[in-house]
C-alpha cells in the first residue's frame, strides 16, 4: 500500500511541476502577436497543430493514480517531517571508510539492504568523507520506498583495468522506479586519465569506450535533484529507455577540452524535464537523441561546450526519431555551438515539434544551427539520398553575440529539405558588433518580426 501511495505522489509531483511550466510559457509569450504569426506561417510549411499538450501521449487517469503520493512525501521531506516508520541505511554500517579506500562491496550490501527492505528506506552516503567505488550496478526492482542521500564525495577508482567487465559504466541504476536522489554531495568520475587516452585527444591511440559516470536505464519516476557531478570518464548523466523524469538543481562541470563528457545526455526517454541547471563541459551540455519525445529544458547555463543538442541521428543509416523537445529559457556563454539539430547523410525518421526560446547567447560560435551533413570522422562522409526529416521548428526570442560570422546556419538536406522552419524576434550580432550572417539551404523558413540576420 505504502509503494502505491508513493507512486502517485510521483506523478502529482509531475503534473504540478508541468502546469507551472505551461502557466510560465503563457506569461512570456504574447498571445496576439503569436495567433496572427502562425496564420501567416502555415504556408511555410509549419503545423501549429503538430505541438500536442504534454501530456496528450500519457494516459491521463494512469499518470494522475500514480502522483499523489510522492508528492506528500516530497512536501513532508521540504518542512523537514519524516515518518518514524522510516529506515536509514548508511553505508558506513556496512563497512565503508571513506577514507580512499576501494568501498564498493560496503556500497553493494548497503544497496541490497535498502532494495530488498519495505516501506520508506533512506540510503545515506555521509558528509565529509570521500568513498572510491569501482564500477556498480545498483539494480531493481525494489521492495522499498526508496531515497538516497548523498551528502559526502563518490569517487571513480582511476584503474582503467577495473572496468574490464563494462567499460561502458560506472555507476548505473537498472529498472529502479519511484527514485529520488539528492542531498547536494559530490559525484566524481576520476575522468583525467580517461581523457589522457582519448584518440581525440591522441591521435595515435585506437578509439575505445569510455565509462558514462551516472546512468539511469530502464526507470520511470525518478527525481534527480542538487547534486555535483565532475569530471566523468566521458558522458556525466545519462537517462536511457527512462520515462517520467525530473533533474533539477544539478551542477555538472568538466574542463572544456575534455573528450565526449557530455553533461546531460537523454536517449529513449519519454516526459523528462532538466530545470535550474548549470553545465560545463567539453562536449554537449545537453544532448537529445533517438527515441526521446516530450523533453523540457528550462533555466540551463550552458559553456563551456559544445550547446544544446539534438542529435547526431541517423549514424550508420539508421532510422531516428525524436520529438516534442522545448528548451526554454537558456543562457549559453563560449560555446562551439548554441542550439543545435545534426543528423548525418543516410539515415530516416524525423526530428519535429521542436522549440527553443527565450535563450541569451555571448560569444558563441554557430547561435543557430541545423546541420544535416553532420560528419564526426576522420575521411569525408559519403553524399548518400536518405536523410532524417527536419520538421516544425520555432526559434523565438534569442538574441546576443556570436563568435563567428555565420549567426544562422540552416544546412539542409537536398532529398528532405528542412520543413516548417520558424523565426521571431531573433537578434545574433557578430561579436564587436559587426554584422553577423545567414546561411539558408533547402530550408522552408518563414522569419517573423525582428529576425536578425535573415536569410538571402
Amino acid at each position: 500500500m505504502a509503494l502505491q501511495i508513493r507512486q502517485v505522489l510521483v506523478v502529482l509531483y509531475f503534473i504540478t511541476f508541468f502546469s507551472l511550466f505551461s502557466s510560465y510559457n503563457t506569461l512570456k509569450l504574447d498571445p496576439p502577436s503569436y495567433k496572427n504569426y502562425f496564420e501567416e506561417v502555415a504556408a511555410a510549411g509549419y503545423d501549429p497543430q503538430a505541438y500536442p499538450s504534454y501530456f496528450s501521449t500519457i494516459e491521463v487517469g494512469k499518470f494522475k493514480d500514480l502522483m499523489r503520493p510522492r508528492t506528500e512525501v516530497l512536501s513532508r521531506q521540504r518542512l523537514g517531517i519524516t515518518s518514524t516508520s522510516t529506515k536509514t541505511v548508511n553505508v558506513d554500517d556496512f563497512g565503508a571508510t571513506g577514507d580512499g579506500i576501494n568501498d564498493t562491496e560496503a556500497f553493494e550490501k548497503a544497496w541490497k539492504e535498502a532494495c530488498s527492505s519495505k516501506g520508506a528506506v533512506v540510503l545515506e552516503v555521509p558528509e565529509k568523507k570521500s568513498y572510491l567505488l569501482k564500477p556498480i550496478r545498483f539494480s531493481g526492482p525494489c521492495k522499498s520506498d526508496l531515497t538516497i542521500q548523498i551528502y559526502g564525495t563518490i569517487e571513480a577508482s582511476n584503474d582503467r583495468s577495473d572496468y574490464k567487465e563494462d567499460s561502458r559504466h560506472w555507476l548505473i541504476f537498472d529498472s529502479v522506479d519511484n527514485l529520488l536522489i539528492e542531498g547536494g554531495g559530490n559525484i566524481n568520475g576520476n575522468g583525467k586519465i580517461w581523457w589522457e587516452n582519448s584518440c581525440k585527444i591522441n591521435k595515435d591511440l585506437p578509439c575505445k569506450d569510455a565509462p558514462t559516470s551516472l546512468t539511469f536505464y530502464k526507470s520511470k519516476n525518478l527525481i534527480v535533484r542538487n547534486l555535483n557531478i565532475q569530471d566523468a570518464q566521458q558522458i556525466h548523466v545519462s537517462f536511457e529507455k527512462c520515462t517520467n523524469v525530473q533533474a533539477s538543481s544539478l551542477k555538472v562541470k568538466a574542463p572544456g577540452k575534455s573528450p565526449n563528457t557530455d553533461g546531460i545526455h537523454i536517449t529513449d526517454t519519454q516526459n523528462i524535464q532538466i530545470t535550474n541547471t548549470v553545465i560545463g563541459t567539453g562536449d554537449d551540455c545537453i544532448s537529445i537523441v533517438s527515441g526521446s519525445q516530450n523533453v523540457q529544458a528550462m533555466d540551463i547555463t550552458c559553456g563551456p561546450g559544445h550547446g544544446i543538442s539534438i542529435g547526431s541521428l541517423g549514424s550508420g543509416n539508421s532510422k531516428a526519431y525524436v520529438s516534442g523537445v522545448t528548451v526554454d529559457g537558456a543562457k549559453l556563454t563560449g560555446t562551439t555551438n548554441g542550439v543545435r539539430i545534426k543528423t548525418w547523410q543516410g539515415g530516416s525518421g524525423t526530428a519535429s515539434n521542436i522549440k527553443f526560446q527565450n535563450i541569451e547567447m555571448y560569444n558563441v560560435s554557430n547561435p543557430i544551427i541545423i546541420d544535416q551533413n553532420y560528419c564526426d570522422q576522420d575521411k569525408p562522409c559519403k553524399g548518400q539520398g536518405s536523410a532524417v526529416q527536419v520538421k516544425n521548428v520555432v526559434y523565438n526570442n534569442i538574441k546576443g553575440t556570436s563568435a563567428s560570422e555565420v549567426a544562422i546556419k540552416f544546412d539542409c538536406s537536398k532529398s528532405h529539405h528542412c520543413q516548417g522552419i520558424v523565426l521571431q524576434n531573433v537578434n545574433l550580432q557578430e561579436q564587436g558588433d559587426r554584422n553577423a550572417k545567414s546561411i539558408c539551404n533547402n530550408v522552408k523558413l518563414s522569419e517573423g518580426e525582428s529576425v536578425f540576420p535573415q536569410c538571402p
